[in-house]
């Protein structure tokens, strides 16, 4: 290994008291792939077994806590009981490879699919009408409460399979971000109104999954945020809202907060210096406080070493560990001219891609680049 790239290989250790042996993350990726009752298949193992090689934390796919929480098809599932043997295989097919495994927990609110939730019935923050017809209905009081100790219950299910941590996905447009949002929280109850009021539903889950790791958990366990700073839309979360949110998280003594970003360079839209880096913004706001993880659009060594070299501690990769999963041995061999970023679809068998899943990186043009 070169020199100057020793320090993504440097141990960390949480706040938690758990420790991972370098400083590159696994991205969590929908991967279409578990089995329709939501517990782990074959092919998801396949997958996810060469993708943690070396690598410090592997954040796996969203997981739904609640059944009227799933988004995708073939989505991975943590709201039963017994889907926690399914789980318990993948978090030690994560930790034979020396990773520490951590299941991002979800709940998708309005971008869940009609088709995919119990009587076609997509639930949210508030009420959504399409031309006069109800396509989202708000929920009430007490379902708010039973989804966040959902996420608990969650979290309990994280611990019996093995994991060393979970992450709370409170990032790209679900449902915990809407009820954060302006944009799509429109309650007058105890779960919406001011930026502090439209907080509840959010740190109630990350005190509901508190409670159960410290119920539960014998050992050190994890407990990461994730979050988008800011939304295109106006009304929508600017960075000065963020910076209510991360302000909040940062006293809840939190492993991390993953910062969910296309690209890590990307500054600010409104709310604060336009002319900063998004990630500079938040690691100067709560980075004395809580660890963050940067992901967007980082591919080559030094990319990921800029990261580290500006303060952030750990550096998130999602596409680029789906075209090449060797990238960190190849880092630490000193073949880092040969980590590979375009999918080559004549070596299909190479990637341990589910079908599902390779079937939407070829016909989603622009998300992960490909070649004949």
């Amino acid at each position: 290994m070169k020199k100057k790239y020793e320090p993504l290989f440097e141990p960390f250790t949480f706040p938690s008291g758990v420790t991972i042996d370098n400083r590159i993350a696994v991205a969590p990726m929908t991967h279409y792939s578990s089995n329709e009752d939501g517990t782990i298949s074959d092919q998801e193992l396949d997958y996810i077994i060469p993708r943690s090689k070396e690598m410090g934390i592997v954040i796996t796919a969203c997981a739904n806590v609640t059944a009227d929480g799933k988004a995708f098809p073939g989505q991975p599932a943590i709201n039963q009981d017994s889907q926690i043997s399914g789980l318990k295989k993948l978090a030690q097919a994560i930790q034979a490879q020396g990773s520490k495994a951590i299941v991002q927990i979800h709940h998708g609110g309005i971008e869940c699919p009609p088709e995919l939730v119990p009587n076609q019935e997509v639930v949210g923050a508030s009420d959504i009408f399409d031309n006069g017809k109800q396509i989202v209905r708000a929920l009430e009081d007490h379902e708010v409460e039973n989804i966040a100790k959902a996420f608990g219950e969650a979290t309990r299910r994280a611990i019996e399979a093995g994991f060393d941590g979970v992450e709370i996905h409170g990032a790209n447009g679900y449902l915990i971000q809407q009820f954060y949002s302006p944009k799509t929280n429109q309650r007058t109850d105890r779960w919406g109104g001011s930026a502090e009021k439209r907080l509840a539903f959010p740190l109630a889950i990350v005190d509901e999954v508190k409670k159960a790791i410290a119920s539960h958990a014998k050992e050190p366990f994890a407990l990461g945020y994730r979050l988008s700073p800011e939304e295109p839309e106006t009304p929508g979360l600017t960075m000065a809202e963020t910076f209510t949110l991360v302000d909040a998280l940062a006293e809840k003594e939190l492993d991390y907060l993953h910062i969910s970003l296309m690209d890590v360079n990307s500054k600010a839209r409104r709310g604060a210096d336009e002319t900063r880096t998004r990630m500079d913004l938040l690691n100067e706001r709560v980075g004395n406080k809580v660890p963050l993880i940067a992901v967007g659009s980082i591919h080559t060594a030094d990319e990921a070493l800029q990261v580290i070299q500006s303060g952030i501690p750990l550096a998130a990769m999602g596409r680029e560990i789906l075209v090449d999963p060797q990238w960190p041995a190849k880092v630490k061999e000193g073949r880092e001219e040969e980590i590979e970023t375009i999918i080559k679809l004549g070596d299909k068998p190479k990637y341990h891609l589910p079908e599902p899943l390779w079937q939407m990186i070829i016909n989603t043009p622009g998300w992960v680049p490909f070649e004949d």
